[in-house]
């Protein structure tokens, strides 16, 4: 009998390994997969840059070169990355949920509308107590407008994709209206500048070779977000009930898990990271509220979230791809016309999609050659 336990180990070591063989294959399956996509997109665009008449090495190189030559074209970059970590990070929170968050667009504008008048108001102020008193009013800005989709979700079964789609365009009138005739400066469509105390630093105040860069440290309010979202989704017991309800809703609920007060803070949280882009546009770049400043952040936030299979970490890393792209397109605008780079993007978007379809496939077609 004490033979038997020791007659067992090498099973047991058998059993560990293939399932550590199993879940790495897996993991190496998840990362390859958006690498393949985006290996595919730049390949089309190479076709694409042969068919205009010019040379898709030199093209692409110029676009490195123009990117990455100097840390003030880096702090461009950067600067055009933030603002999708929170929005990327906003939709990649609802997906988690089994929620498709498309109104994160709105509620970048709510949020960084109510920093806006959160910094004017708190104008005297001194910082230590202003930056956090308007970061917190942009999170509960886009909280509020993204609690209003989740709460008709959890209560009258409304689907979020039509609801936030239409707040979207309510956001963009209601701060237009505002924007207009209460916080109005004459003859413009932006608001007053906020108090000296509600501003961010930029980064060429610490490194010099930033100069000129808009980039400032809501960058690192954005990794934060980032740090926080992962730690909350898969450390935390509420956004582990949060991933229970979007991953099966009927086992959450026969668990006890109350799920649609859970959707109504996925979304309500996911609002809040997306209002958390004003503390880039409003405290650290222009200093006020400017009518139209989003510029489909929102949408592109759902290609970040898409590429980076939805994981913070991913979100972050796409986010910083497509920084690339749209400043890299500024780059080589004289060699391909400004259209390739959107072009770029939806190739993208849609072969990611695509190897997302292809990965679901391959474990079932795997296990169905098993069972035969």
């Amino acid at each position: 009998m004490p033979d038997a336990p020791r007659a067992a180990e090498p099973r047991r070591r058998a059993v560990r390994a293939a399932a550590f063989r199993r879940i790495a294959g897996r993991a190496a399956a998840e990362a390859s997969a958006p690498l393949a996509a985006v290996a595919f997109s730049f390949a089309a665009g190479a076709v694409l840059i042969v068919a205009i008449g010019e040379n898709p090495f030199f093209v692409y190189a110029e676009m490195l070169r123009g990117t990455f030559g100097s840390l003030q074209s880096i702090g461009q970059v950067l600067f055009k990355t933030t603002p999708l970590i929170f929005t990327g990070l906003s939709v990649a929170l609802a997906f988690r949920a089994g929620l498709f968050n498309i109104g994160a667009e709105g509620q970048a504008v709510v949020g960084a509308y109510a920093a806006a008048v959160v910094g004017i108001a708190g104008a005297g102020l001194p910082g230590a107590i202003l930056v956090p008193l308007t970061i917190a009013a942009a999170f509960a800005g886009g909280a509020l407008w993204g609690f209003i989709p989740g709460w008709l979700r959890a209560a009258r079964g409304t689907h979020e994709v039509i609801s936030t789609i239409m707040l979207n365009f309510i956001a963009v009138a209601l701060t237009g209206y505002f924007v207009t005739y209460v916080t109005s400066v004459p003859e413009t469509i932006h608001t007053p500048e906020v108090g000296a105390g509600a501003r961010l630093a930029r980064l060429e105040a610490f490194v010099p070779g930033f100069r000129g860069a808009p980039v400032n440290l809501s960058l690192f309010l954005a990794l934060a977000a980032a740090v926080l979202v992962h730690q909350f989704l898969f450390r935390w017991r509420f956004g582990y009930e949060i991933r229970a309800v979007g991953h099966a809703p009927d086992a959450a609920e026969a668990a006890g898990i109350p799920v649609g007060r859970r959707l109504a803070a996925a979304l309500a949280l996911s609002g809040g990271v997306a209002g958390l882009v004003g503390t880039n546009y409003v405290m650290g770049y222009k200093y006020y509220f400017q009518s139209g400043f989003s510029a489909g952040v929102g949408f592109m936030g759902i290609a970040a979230a898409l590429l980076g299979r939805n994981h913070p970490a991913g979100v972050v890393a796409a986010a910083l791809l497509f920084g690339v792209l749209s400043h890299g397109g500024l780059v080589i605008n004289r060699y391909v016309p400004k259209e390739f780079v959107d072009i770029l993007e939806a190739v993208v978007i849609l072969a990611v999609i695509a190897a997302a379809v292809l990965l679901r496939r391959f474990p079932r077609r795997r296990a169905a050659a098993e069972a035969t």
